[in-house]
């Protein structure tokens, strides 16, 4: 037998597991297949093809190289004490953020945003691991920092795309008889449907489509990624996207999961420039260098959409590739100070105002970690010729 079939033997093994584990707790965490209207919907979009979407550009994958990278990963992954993280009290939301913008962050890519009078939940991820299983996958670094009842109300909730680091089955059944709106890319309100979410309360959009909370505009932006949640279901079967956050007054991009690409330029053309951009900055590596940007390239793609201040995103909850947890804030302060990109870490917890923002720290401990020289992060297809060199600021 080849290597390649041994492979393909330890996988598909591994999946049966999985999925015999996932059918034995009765779970519906796979979600559910898009079908009539909403699938007819789906096969109209640009970005369908041949029966399922299709990125502006193709994704690398080197399986081989990630496995001989898995056995140098970082004994630092997850940590080993308790996690640096801002005690989170309900009664802070009843004031009004002074500046019409705040962000709090609460670990990975879960965000609350207020702006402009309106409140938006992006990825919320209150579940114990980003998996199928209760048992078994991603476990998170620490307890979630306040009850989902506990938040304030929202207008509404913004899922990216259907992976189990941001679309969390028991976080919408918790949620689902909220009376927010859902926004969704194409394809994913078939999942909350399945799990309870009313009909009339999903929004699903395209690429540059967008839906209104009042005088704030949601627009859905392109993003370099993918989705799937069972080997039943295929991968990119539904679609992947950022949000951007328009306001009379402020602001704001949430890149979703992506790799760089050129049609950064244009959301920072059409919708900036961003008064802050959440960018995620975690989950990398070589093996896989379009599905995640890494620390350079979300410095480098918020200056592509001409955002004032890069907020980066997706990690400090899970352990997801072999760079230890802390090395994405690391990258990111050091290419931020490079490329003069203002930056905010915030703590677990912690909320910010772009405007006011608080003396940048280092509140997690000291780990080592590999620098960019030692482990470059370069997506295809992206070199000057693709890009460009001179970002814009904005």
């Amino acid at each position: 037998m080849s290597s390649g079939m041994r492979l393909g033997t330890w996988l598909g093994g591994f999946m049966a597991v999985v999925v015999a584990g996932v059918a034995a707790s009765g779970s519906s965490a796979f979600g559910q297949r898009p079908t009539g209207a909403r699938r007819a919907r789906m096969e109209r979009s640009p970005q369908w093809k041949d029966g399922r979407f299709e990125n502006p550009q193709p994704l690398h994958n080197d399986v081989w190289r990630a496995l001989r990278d898995w056995f140098g990963a970082s004994d630092e992954r997850r940590p080993r004490g308790p996690v640096p993280t801002a005690p989170v009290d309900a009664r802070r939301f009843e004031r009004p953020p002074e500046s019409g913008l705040r962000v709090t962050w609460f670990g990975h890519s879960t965000l609350l945003i207020e702006v402009d009078g309106r409140r938006v939940l992006v990825d919320p991820v209150w579940g114990e691991r980003a998996s199928p299983l209760s048992s078994l996958g991603p476990q998170r670094f620490y307890a979630p920092l306040l009850p989902l009842h506990e938040l304030p109300r929202v207008d509404a909730v913004v899922i990216s795309h259907d992976h189990y680091d941001h679309l969390d089955l028991p976080s919408i059944q918790a949620m689902k008889d909220w009376r927010s709106a859902f926004i969704v890319p194409l394809g994913v309100g078939a999942h909350l449907e399945a799990w309870g979410v009313p009909e009339d309360r999903i929004v699903e959009l395209d690429w540059w489509e967008s839906t209104r909370l009042g005088d704030v505009e949601i627009v859905a932006t392109p993003a370099r990624h993918a989705s799937g949640r069972s080997p039943s279901s295929g991968q990119n079967r539904t679609l992947w996207a950022g949000f951007a956050f328009i306001g009379p007054a402020h602001r704001a991009y949430y890149s979703g999961d992506t790799g760089l690409f050129p049609g950064l330029h244009d959301i920072g053309a059409r919708l900036g420039p961003f008064d802050l951009a959440m960018i995620e900055a975690g989950a990398y590596n070589r093996s896989w260098p379009d599905w995640h940007l890494g620390p350079e390239q979300a410095v480098r793609a918020s200056r592509m959409v001409r955002a004032k201040v890069l907020l980066p995103v997706h990690w400090g909850l899970f352990n997801l590739a072999y760079h230890t947890w802390t090395e994405p804030a690391e990258r990111v302060m050091v290419a931020a100070q490079k490329a003069d990109v203002k930056v905010a870490v915030p703590m677990p917890g912690e909320s910010i105002e772009p405007g006011a923002l608080p003396r940048l720290t280092r509140w997690w401990p000291a780990v080592p970690w590999r620098t960019a020289e030692k482990d470059p992060i370069v997506a295809t297809g992206t070199g000057p010729a693709a890009v460009g060199v001179g970002e814009a600021t904005p």
